[in-house]
């Protein structure tokens, strides 16, 4: 099982290929194309782990599957938390000991992920159902210089997980939509369209 701080930021993207060019002008190097990741947030009957900061979490990403759990986090100009994240060889299998042990589906979120690396630290871009967002993970320091590389100032750093930034979009769309996934989102578009 892999542990270790996790520390990040995220920011918006609104040109892939734009950022594409100046990750490579930069030195870094994609390592996996944009791949399909479906990712499941769990917790016990009161929401226990949401009240307290903490997060347990069930992805799959291609064909791999990952359980992970984080800690509580600090938000200050980054975002750090503990993360103890192990692969899961039957993520099927693992739903159903969560839900044994009473542990309940709370949220999904669906995202096409590349990740990008330097030899130092990583960047992936996410093309999710409510915009494209990139996340630079590293060393503080690391972090800065390679957000002021990118063109990115410390005014569009979000420290946000993607639940609360799903809650922000539906607030400001108006969108009924109960989870993150391209399906969820675009059936309620087509909804709301229709209704009008």
């Amino acid at each position: 099982m892999a542990s270790h701080k996790e520390v990040e930021i995220k920011f918006c993207v609104d040109d892939l290929r734009h950022l594409a060019r100046r990750l490579r002008a930069a030195g870094f190097r994609q390592i996996t194309p944009p791949t399909q990741e479906m990712n499941t947030l769990y917790d016990l009957p009161g929401q226990p782990l949401r009240r307290r900061g903490e997060l347990l979490r069930l992805r799959r990403y291609g064909k791999e599957w990952l359980l992970t759990h984080k800690a509580k986090g600090t938000a200050g100009r980054h975002k750090a938390r503990e993360e103890h994240e192990t692969k899961i060889s039957d993520g099927k299998k693992m739903d159903t000991i969560l839900r044994a042990l009473g542990f309940e589906p709370m949220f999904r979120y669906e995202k096409f992920r590349a990740e990008w690396d330097d030899g130092k630290g990583h960047v992936v871009v996410d093309e999710t159902p409510i915009g494209n967002f990139g996340e630079i993970e590293g060393p503080s320091r690391w972090i800065d210089a390679t957000a002021r590389r990118l063109g990115i100032g410390r005014n569009d750093y979000i420290t946000q997980n993607y639940a609360g930034l799903f809650q922000q979009w539906k607030q400001r769309t108006g969108s009924p939509a109960r989870e993150m996934t391209f399906k969820a989102v675009r059936q309620r578009r087509s909804r709301t369209r229709k209704s009008r």
